[in-house]
């Protein structure tokens, strides 16, 4: 069942290294409503219809995200940005306010954050997470607590559990506010 969807969300994947992690940040964005899904740094990014990449590397990236994105990549929209702090200053100009997904000693727990209609989920590379001068760039950090041994989780499945926090958080399941 289709839910009212009220809270805009966008996604900001800055320097993924895998195209599995970004086919399913597709998909589940999908799941999730959000509205854009931005890909700055080196983040591999499925055909667009400006794209100069050259033809035949733009077909194998959208041929191997299409893998784990399982048709997301046709259905949610994409779009490559070269300069990720040109474009947080141009979300927050649109209102946006920008939530980096990091565990850091700053970082907010995400079930207990309160987020705003419109919300900008910066994610940072699988291995460093995001860096100390994208982090200052950043409204808030938002963690997901770990209870087990691990101390994190794979960047794709840490934006789905953010993303629903951040869909449900505030809606009673009829999509009242």
């Amino acid at each position: 069942m289709a839910h009212h969807v009220q809270r805009s969300i966008v996604v900001l994947a800055h320097n993924l290294r895998s195209v599995f992690n970004v086919g399913s940040l597709l998909r589940t964005s999908d799941v999730f409503a959000v509205e854009r899904v931005y890909v700055t740094g080196f983040t591999p990014y499925p055909s667009q219809s400006d794209d100069s990449r050259d033809p035949a590397l733009q077909a194998r990236l959208t041929k191997r995200i299409a893998k784990s994105a399982a048709g997301a990549e046709r259905t949610m929209p994409v779009t490559h940005q070269p300069d990720v702090y040109a474009l947080l200053e141009s979300l927050r100009t649109d209102g946006y306010t920008v939530a980096g997904l990091e565990i850091d000693d700053g970082a907010v727990t995400i079930a207990e954050y309160h987020p705003p209609d419109r919300i900008a989920l910066l994610l940072g590379d699988e291995v460093r997470g995001i860096d100390a001068s994208l982090r200052e760039h950043c409204d808030v950090l938002l963690q997901v607590p770990m209870y087990g041994q691990k101390s994190s989780l794979n960047v794709s499945v840490a934006a789905g559990v953010a993303l629903y926090c951040l869909r449900t958080h505030g809606d009673d399941g009829a999509g009242h506010r």
